[in-house]
């Protein structure tokens, strides 16, 4: 499973949320090997994660785990075994932040996590592809951001707010700092893909190639080496729900909320929808267009008979 996923390029988040599913579907069949198992088999399995009550967004990362096992790994028929669809996923409102509630809530993090918040409120960046940023991401003279391999394995560039700018440049400093002592003891990056480690069999040791946000500890992988990952993503997320709290937001505030807010107020601003969609990184234009439905000041946009009592 690992080594076709890598073979495809997915992400390691990803090929790990497969690899825990396959072994949730071969345990839940008594250990039997999935090519003695079939459709009937596919469908009880799946029942028992509708039973469970998971979410749809759940229940069809399973069902990708296994089309992806049986498709690219067994090389068996599929994708149209009677029975086994996609669980329907309902809409959801995005939840949208105003300005005053995105400052009130910068105001109250510290760093490295103000910044952080920062960079995905004024790029519309998603939490990950801000805590995996590198050095020779981030463009001061030019104030953008290039986000490398994102969400589809996409690189895309998004704006770099003016404001940011000086908390960068201190973070620069502070980071060359540290760098420069890892370099001397041998600490190196993570992140890198084999190909980038053939090319350039120094970059895990670059500066450039450095996290904008490490992680303040170093491991020691499976060959030997010690390294630096980036910060994890918990951190953040606890930093921002309690600012959140302290701020009296009576709102369910995650790090996907400045991403909402960012494309939002971008079309509040006036901002196409074409140039939204490209700064987001989506693929499909309709995906982008549930933000117009944000800007609609009650059902359909109209008064409420309500405000003319």
């Amino acid at each position: 499973m690992r080594e076709r996923g890598h073979e495809r390029h997915y992400s390691e988040r990803t090929v790990e949320a497969y690899v825990y599913w396959i072994r949730r579907y071969v345990l839940h069949h008594g250990r039997r090997h999935p090519n003695d198992l079939g459709p009937a088999d596919v469908r009880q399995f799946l029942a028992t994660l509708t039973a469970e009550r998971l979410s749809a967004s759940t229940h069809n990362q399973a069902l990708a785990a296994l089309t992806f096992l049986y498709v690219h790994v067994l090389r068996s028929p599929f994708e149209r075994m009677p029975g086994v669809v996609p669980a329907s996923r309902s809409r959801r409102e995005p939840i949208v932040l105003s300005v005053g509630e995105v400052g009130r809530i910068v105001q109250r993090l510290d760093q490295p996590c103000r910044l952080c918040v920062l960079l995905m409120y004024g790029g519309g960046l998603r939490l990950m592809e801000c805590l995996t940023l590198r050095v020779k991401d981030v463009d001061l003279e030019r104030r953008e951001i290039v986000v490398r391999a994102g969400k589809g394995g996409k690189d895309r560039r998004v704006p770099l707010a003016v404001s940011a700018i000086g908390m960068l440049r201190r973070r620069f400093a502070d980071l060359r700092r540290r760098w420069y002592r890892d370099y001397k003891t041998g600490v190196r990056s993570t992140g890198l893909t084999p190909a980038i480690e053939r090319k350039y069999p120094n970059a895990s040791r670059d500066w450039i190639w450095s996290y904008l946000f490490p992680a303040t500890r170093t491991f020691v992988d499976r060959e030997g080496a010690r390294r630096r990952h980036h910060l994890h993503e918990t951190l953040l997320h606890r930093a921002i729900v309690r600012a959140a709290r302290d701020a009296e937001i009576p709102k369910r505030v995650t790090s996907h909320a400045f991403r909402h807010s960012f494309a939002t107020h971008l079309l509040e601003a006036g901002a196409d929808i074409r140039t939204i969609q490209e700064l987001l990184g989506h693929s499909d234009v309709r995906t982008t267009m549930i933000y117009t439905h944000v800007l609609n000041r009650g059902a359909l946009g109209v008064t409420s008979p309500a405000d003319r009592l």
